[in-house]
């Protein structure tokens, strides 16, 4: 039965390389998918355009595919990736100089469409918060980004013209995987209504939901209790690998002489990671019930997956969307024994003092005790008031929200004073000039149709 061998990449910006390498030399994949952006990585890159307008995308693909294209290219290895965010073009077009400068060739092909931004600024438009049902217009005139998750289709065109890397703006992460399977094992992908073509979807959507976050889908941020201490050498994890065959059955493993685990647990764990329905995962290309999924573990890195049940996707697709928000400035303040739970109390009062007399325009005042809250916040009880007068030293974290940047970039000035003249013992401030711009985001849905018919793949560069 013929099979395809696909590797994980990145499972966010920023992500280690080193394991994509080991999975190409060792591993025998065929097609690397790489996972640039996490929810909320488009209002990071909004705020790169802002200051350039030919930025927008992940910045790290340029030094990724320079050190693993030279390699990709030996073992034969195509490369696919959301890692043009707000500006696919500008991202193939910088990857396409710095490999010039290096004397490397490829056939980039760009993945376009997904904005849609000028839909939720109409003046008849209607795309209310898909969780509070709050209408558009509260925030229309401050959005500054809005772009639809697109299915595999495109890609799988992109692959089928000859495509050796495939840049894309926002797609629904699992695409990213599912179109190389579709592309080389010959599924049906547009209009799929038969119950088999539906299975191979959900089992290749399975698959990339596996693979999407790199080395958390073979043992990284394991979080079994008694059981992550057993994950083995995360100083040189493996990035999960899935072979794909034509029934859509897959053999989810590793490259060989790598850190980390494939097993059972670490399968399952991502498995149902940032799953709300498991008999309704819905994505652009089909919607996955997770309900008859077998996962046998064969031992030595290796896992079988089967059973995945799939419907026809709906009418629409997500859309997320970015407005600005105001600003924010943060201070950490620390204070040291004796007394110190006391001497926070103390400081944080004086400052809400502050803001109150000088009419501080601000809509919160956050504030947290890491060590002691932040991780968990209300769900993490602090101690007892005698416990707390215990403590050895207390951080304190004050966070200001205002709709005015002068009220944000003022807000360190309220604490240098009390260095001298307030409660003793401090520890010191760090962020007192730390402002920035706040993005809110916009989840919503639009009709697919208008959509997708604005999608284009623009094929770059010679092969090499």
């Amino acid at each position: 039965m013929k099979t395809v061998r696909i590797g994980a990449g990145l499972g966010f910006y920023g992500d280690a390389w080193e394991p994509i390498a080991a999975s190409i030399e060792r591993g025998g994949v065929q097609f690397i998918a790489s996972d640039h952006l996490a929810e909320l990585t488009l209002a990071i890159l909004q705020k790169d355009r802002q200051r350039d307008p030919a930025l927008g995308y992940a910045r790290d693909v340029v030094p990724l595919l320079l050190r693993l294209w030279p390699l990709m290219q030996r073992h034969g290895v195509r490369f696919v990736c959301n890692a043009g965010g707000l500006n696919p073009q500008g991202a193939a077009q910088a990857v396409l100089a710095a490999f010039a400068a290096k004397g490397l060739k490829a056939r980039i092909a760009v993945v376009t469409g997904d904005d849609v931004l000028p839909r939720l600024q109409g003046d008849a438009a209607d795309f209310p918060h898909l969780f509070s049902g709050a209408p558009v217009q509260g925030v229309r005139e401050r959005l500054v980004f809005a772009n639809a998750y697109l299915g595999a289709a495109p890609i799988v065109q992109a692959l089928d013209a000859g495509a050796q890397i495939v840049i894309t703006g926002r797609v629904a992460d699992a695409a990213l995987f599912l179109a190389p399977a579709v592309h080389a094992l010959g599924w049906t992908l547009q209009g799929a209504t038969a119950a088999r073509d539906l299975d191979r979807l959900a089992q290749g959507l399975t698959v990339g939901h596996l693979l999407e976050c790199s080395g958390q889908g073979s043992g990284g941020n394991f979080g079994a209790q008694g059981h992550w201490q057993t994950i083995p050498d995360l100083a040189h994890i493996g990035y999960p690998i899935a072979e794909v065959a034509e029934d859509g059955s897959a053999l989810i493993t590793k490259a060989p002489g790598t850190g980390g685990r494939i097993n059972f647990d670490t399968v399952r764990q991502q498995l149902l990671y940032e799953v709300h329905d498991p008999h309704a995962y819905h994505s652009p290309d089909v919607v996955l019930d997770m309900g008859g999924i077998r996962l046998d573990d064969l031992g030595q890195d290796r896992v079988q997956l089967t059973g995945a049940r799939g419907r026809a996707p709906g009418e629409r697709l997500k859309v997320v969307a970015g407005y600005r928000d105001g600003y924010k400035a943060e201070v950490t303040w620390g204070f040291s024994w004796p007394d110190a739970w006391d001497k926070s109390q103390q400081a944080q009062a004086t400052i809400r003092t502050l803001l109150q007399e000088r009419r501080v325009p601000h809509d919160e005042l956050y504030v947290e005790h890491p060590g002691l809250n932040s991780a968990h916040g209300p769900l993490a009880p602090l101690p007892a008031a005698d416990a707390l007068n215990q403590l050895n030293e207390v951080w304190t974290r004050l966070v200001l929200r205002t709709p005015e940047k002068a009220a944000a970039e003022g807000f360190g000035r309220l604490f240098p004073w009390m260095g001298l003249s307030g409660p003793a013992y401090t520890c010191g401030f760090t962020g007192l000039h730390n402002v920035s711009e706040l993005l809110g985001i916009w989840p919503t849905l639009v009709d697919r149709g208008a959509v997708e018919a604005g999608v284009t793949v623009e094929l770059m560069g010679a092969p090499s």
